[in-house]
């Protein structure tokens, strides 16, 4: 049999430059994508690829971070690795020098979801499966072992996670379907705050007519009327049967936010996403009420699972946008959504991979969770750096079926370390 002990440890600075205008947003002008990659190499060969995604300078720290953490992985064999995987990934989250620049949070933590996440692809591999499939094939209490729970135990305990996931076990099948119908998108690419006018609209009418229905613009520039402009425009070009939704990226302040959901809601956007500050949990608590029935999207920037306890219990979003390359990784994702299903709200995942990981995720969240079928944000701008990438045809996601989660990169220098 091959072995499957992890006997390297490597992480990878790589960046992307993107087209003009791709990618930006109102704090982020000129982005230049780029993955802190781990690698996780056994002494059979094989090798698991961990992501988090960053925008450029920056990245080498989260490299920096990903060596120091890592290598008390080397010597362990996988499957001894994640059948503890909640214990492994505290300690790791929880080193004694490292923690002090979180805690649980930034760079450190960005960090652990490139190496989570490796630990998961190279587990998937292992077990010749795709993510998705790994994940449905375990039992509750083998699930529950992979999360950290600890903060949560006043709302979920472990023997609740178990039993949440225990209560949705008997109508899988119902939801299985999923697999061959693929998984809807929606096109975050029409709407980078750097376009003009006439790029949103063609980009638009490209995408309804590649089966897109459902749009994102970018808001929150110094100038409040080309940003009502551009909404008012995005829906003449997509109809009114589509579905809105608009970003502020963190830019407004109370005041502010309340003063532009109000405008745009006239458009019935189906959220506004990052509205203010994405610390400030009482503000969005407010602005959840003063804006009602327009709704909150956020999760880009609440770095764990306690802040997102915090946001939950303050009935402050509405849509969870757990990302699972900036949570600790797919284990905390996991852990997010429990706590989400609990609370009777959608996670509909913050795209920072590509939807390479997230793919897996949606499709494990509605079928093992109930979760209810949303769709998944799309961002085509590093498909073509993918071993495998997400294949996205009529606006659906297919479903993922090479082993691992997705995360292998083409241009991947694994022979020199960065």
């Amino acid at each position: 049999m091959p072995s499957w002990v992890i006997n390297r440890v490597a992480a990878f600075d790589m960046r992307y430059t993107l087209p003009p205008g791709a990618g930006s947003d109102a704090v982020h002008t000129s982005p230049e994508y780029s993955l802190a990659a781990t690698y996780l190499a056994t002494s059979g060969g094989s090798f698991g690829t961990g992501i988090t995604l960053t925008l450029g300078d920056g990245n080498r720290l989260v490299c920096d971070a990903i060596e120091l953490l890592a290598g008390s992985l080397v010597g362990r064999e996988i499957e001894e690795v994640m059948a503890e995987f909640g214990k492994v990934s505290r300690r790791i989250a929880n080193d004694p020098a490292m923690r002090w620049l979180g805690p649980h949070k930034g760079v450190v933590h960005l960090a652990l979801a490139s190496i989570t996440n490796a630990c998961f692809d190279l587990w998937a591999k292992s077990r010749g499966v795709p993510l998705w499939k790994l994940l449905l094939d375990l039992s509750p209490e083998q699930l529950v072992a992979l999360l950290d729970l600890t903060y949560l135990e006043e709302v979920l305990p472990e023997y609740a996670a178990i039993e949440l996931l225990r209560s949705h076990w008997s109508t899988r099948p119902e939801r299985e379907l999923i697999l061959r119908r693929g998984y809807p998108g929606y096109d975050t690419s029409v709407g980078w705050m750097a376009y003009d006018d006439r790029k949103v609209r063609e980009l638009t009418e490209r995408a309804i007519e590649r089966g897109f229905s459902a749009f994102k613009l970018k808001v929150g520039s110094a100038d409040r009327n080309r940003d009502l402009r551009r909404a008012n425009m995005l829906r003449e070009c997509a109809g009114d049967a589509a579905i809105l939704m608009f970003d502020a990226n963190q830019q407004w302040n109370f005041p502010t936010a309340v003063e532009m959901c109000g405008e745009l809601a006239h458009l019935n956007p189906l959220w506004i996403e990052e509205p203010t500050h994405p610390d400030d949990i009482t503000a969005h608590a407010a602005l959840a009420s003063a804006i009602a029935p327009v709704k909150i999207a956020a999760g880009e920037h609440i770095p764990n699972r306690v802040v997102f306890k915090n946001f939950l219990q303050a009935r402050a979003i509405h849509f969870v946008q757990a990302d699972a390359t900036r949570l600790g990784g797919i284990s905390e994702f996991l852990t997010v959504s429990l706590l989400a299903r609990q609370h009777g709200l959608p996670v509909v995942p913050h795209v920072g991979d590509m939807g390479q990981i997230h793919q897996h995720m949606v499709f494990f969240n509605h079928i093992a969770l109930g979760n209810e079928i949303l769709f998944l944000e799309h961002i085509p701008h590093l498909r073509s750096h993918f071993v495998f990438p997400a294949q996205v045809d009529g606006g659906v996601y297919k479903t993922p079926e090479e082993p691992g989660a997705s995360t292998d990169l083409k241009d991947l220098p694994i022979d020199s370390p960065a």
